[in-house]
């Protein structure tokens, strides 16, 4: 069996947490373990990748990196992912994550499109130089079974996620996908949409089905990613696409209880109903709890408050308790607010779904100085390469 499908196979079915800035930490990664396994009598744990992790922060050993790094004891398989556009800082990066033995699959970020990013090469942006793009897909594999050889035991499988291409008239995922499969990646992951589009409009579910046929003669793996809002749009993805997995963002915001569906929807057991208002409450909660654990009684709770706004969304609260609980800054707080709501309340249906996070309508992408003109010239980039790497993980 291919890694990527043993992968897969590991975490039980074929669903992973995409990388959220602010979003993904250990706490919400064990809340979406808890609930994939309580829908499957605890046979289902799934694939939960940590926030995006910068090479550079990393092999600098910079202490909110390495705390973002952390995974708890029962998280398995533990999966980072790895930004970076210098071959030789994202392969460093690898072995320091395979010889301390700290993952069980390293992803590679080429789908990001936040300006930041982007206006460095990164990213989504990245793609474009193929032979960068080879380069760092290439080292990584190569540096993660080296390593692992060198030690004795399996390598991390490596994958790729990416994003169509920076807009219509620059599109680079089939030619990506294929040389990702050359290099050895374990699994293609594609967002169906450009990094112009950012959030906005719909995703292209047919550029999925057509990446699925490139790299069928592979034999890896492609997971697709954008709008999977319900377990029945995770269905109809796979259905309509061929794609073997999904990977889930924006659908789980103040939905941490999708990952049980999905669970339950991909192992034949039976799905959990969408929650009324007092068991999203608790589920609340718990999260809060969560935060308050890893982050300390102060930046716990005010960690949380981002989250409010997706987990009330189609219920009716009034606007002075949504107010006071997106300041709220104590456990305590959060308890009385949350006993002042009407929580005899159904699930909302259709107006409680559909996007959350970010939507920002696309626009032009920040790139390099004449970036575009030529995917083989990397002149003036390369001369001082690491001054495009990001030295603060997150995203």
């Amino acid at each position: 069996m291919q890694p990527g499908y043993e992968l897969l196979a590991r975490g039980g079915v074929p669903v992973v947490l995409a990388p959220m800035a602010g979003i993904t930490n250990r706490a919400f990664r064990r809340l979406a373990r808890e609930q994939a396994r309580a829908a499957t009598h605890n046979e289902i744990t799934g694939i939960y990748v940590t926030e995006m992790i910068t090479s550079r922060a990393l092999v600098e050993r910079n202490d909110e990196t390495m705390r973002m790094i952390e995974t708890d004891p029962d998280e398995s398989p533990r999966s980072i992912q790895l930004y970076g556009v210098d071959p030789t800082t994202v392969a460093n990066a690898v072995r320091l994550l395979v010889e301390e033995d700290r993952a069980d699959h390293i992803d590679l970020n080429f789908g990001c499109p936040v300006a930041k990013v982007t206006r460095k090469g990164g990213g989504s942006a990245l793609p474009w130089k193929r032979g960068l793009f080879r380069a760092i897909v290439h080292d990584a594999v190569t540096t993660a079974n080296e390593t692992a050889q060198a030690l004795g035991k399996p390598a991390p499988p490596v994958t790729v996620k990416m994003r169509k291409g920076i807009d219509d008239d620059h599109l680079t995922y089939l030619e990506a996908g294929r040389t990702a499969a050359e290099e050895g990646a374990a699994w293609v992951a594609l967002h169906g949409r450009t990094a112009s589009q950012l959030y906005s409009g719909h995703a292209d579910w047919d550029a999925i089905a057509r990446l699925v046929e490139e790299l069928e003669p592979f034999g890896i793996p492609v997971l697709g990613n954008g709008d999977v809002w319900t377990h029945q749009d995770a269905r109809r993805m796979m259905e309509h696409t061929g794609a073997a997995g999904i990977v889930v963002g924006r659908g789980c915001l103040g939905r941490p209880w999708l990952f049980g569906q999905l669970a339950a929807s991909m192992s034949g057991h039976e799905i959990p109903a969408n929650p009324d208002l007092r068991q999203v409450s608790q589920v609340m909660r718990h999260h809060a709890q969560l935060l308050t654990e890893v982050f300390g009684e102060i930046s716990g709770p005010r960690d949380f408050r981002k989250h409010i706004a997706w987990y009330l969304k189609g219920f009716s609260v009034k606007g002075e308790i949504r107010r006071q609980l997106a300041l709220a800054s104590s456990l305590d707080e959060i308890d009385e607010l949350l006993s002042q709501l009407n929580l005899d309340q159904p699930w909302p249906g259709e107006v409680s779904e559909g996007p959350r996070g970010r939507t920002q309508p696309g626009k032009k992408v920040a790139l390099p100085d004449r970036w575009l003109d030529d995917p083989d010239d990397l002149t003036g980039f390369l001369d001082d390469i690491s001054a495009a790497e990001l030295s603060v993980s997150g995203g």
